[in-house]
């Protein structure tokens, strides 16, 4: 091997570990964001934003490090299924927490802008504390 291309080489590697580092880091910082986030915010649906953007952006950061650092043709392509997997599932678990949330009265009604389920579920019975138990279906045998 040459002197030029195992110059190169090294600093190929050298770059790509530069990047890891950045990637982890920053990809660190996002998920230590959402956890604040999610201890700090007021609400469900505010504390639902804080779990999913931020969380999932950072987990794709620390994947990529990953992705960098150990440059396996393999782990590579599992971090990918990894990484799809979370951007297809983490929009709908939150839309779901967040529907259920709605369901169960638990949301601040005077933080929202704009309220689009109440149209959409006037069928379902909403409660004014989070407390409350809901109304039994059972009817009393008499």
């Amino acid at each position: 091997m040459s002197g030029a291309n195992a110059t190169s080489a090294g600093t190929a590697a050298d770059v790509a570990d530069v990047a890891a580092a950045v990637c982890l880091v920053v990809g660190a910082l996002l998920t230590l964001i959402a956890a604040i986030g999610i201890l700090r915010f007021p609400d469900v649906l505010t504390r639902m934003h804080s779990a999913t953007k931020p969380q999932v952006l950072g987990l794709l950061l620390v994947l990529a490090g990953l992705g960098f650092r150990l440059r396996d043709p393999g782990t590579v392509g599992l971090l990918t299924l990894v990484a799809l997997f979370q951007l297809v599932t983490s929009p709908i678990a939150s839309h779901m927490v967040g529907r259920a949330s709605f369901r169960a009265g638990q949301v601040r009604e005077d933080l929202l802008v704009v309220d689009e389920l109440t149209g959409v579920l006037p069928h379902e019975k909403r409660h004014d504390k989070p407390h409350e138990k809901p109304p039994s279906n059972r009817q009393r045998a008499d």
